[in-house]
């Protein structure tokens, strides 16, 4: 979402409405720039703690951008009715190691999707916008409903 007027018909959401729809929504998207410098989007489940975003992983790709110290984004969007939103939220993640912030964690709800080693937490801060908008043509995408072929 870029700075600036939105256009007609768009909402620009407070900060507490973003994060109850952050919180609400059942998975985003961590993304993060490589070590070859292209930007690379990891689905996860997460929760809300403490104002951030925090998620578990294993080791490779996600964990090695967050000790790269390049800046990430996690975003989240849906569709109720007729309006469709999306919120994201900019900054900088770090893993958790810290005894004390490892041990807060212990008391949120966080079983990650996939099976094997999770044990990685990661926590997302930054700065949180978000936008509702009116859905041009509301359902016509939806599977089944006549949804316009894909072009190659």
């Amino acid at each position: 979402m870029s700075a600036g007027a939105p256009a007609p018909g768009v909402e620009v959401l407070d900060e507490r409405t973003c994060w109850e729809l952050l919180r609400g929504a059942p998975c985003g998207r961590f993304v993060v720039v490589d070590a070859d410098g292209r930007p690379d989007v990891f689905p996860v489940n997460h929760a809300v703690d403490h104002g951030s975003v925090l998620f578990r992983t294993a080791d490779g790709g996600k964990l090695a951008a967050v000790a790269s110290g390049s800046p990430v984004a996690f975003e989240v969007d849906g569709v109720s009715g007729d309006l469709a939103w999306s919120v994201v939220l900019r900054g900088v993640a770090h893993q958790v190691t810290r005894m004390a912030e490892l041990l807060d964690t212990a008391s949120v709800h966080l079983t990650p999707w996939q099976a094997g080693g999770k044990g990685r937490f990661v926590r997302v801060r930054g700065d949180l916008s978000g936008r509702r908008f009116p859905v041009t043509g509301a359902g016509w995408w939806a599977v089944g409903a006549g949804a316009p072929a894909a072009r190659a």
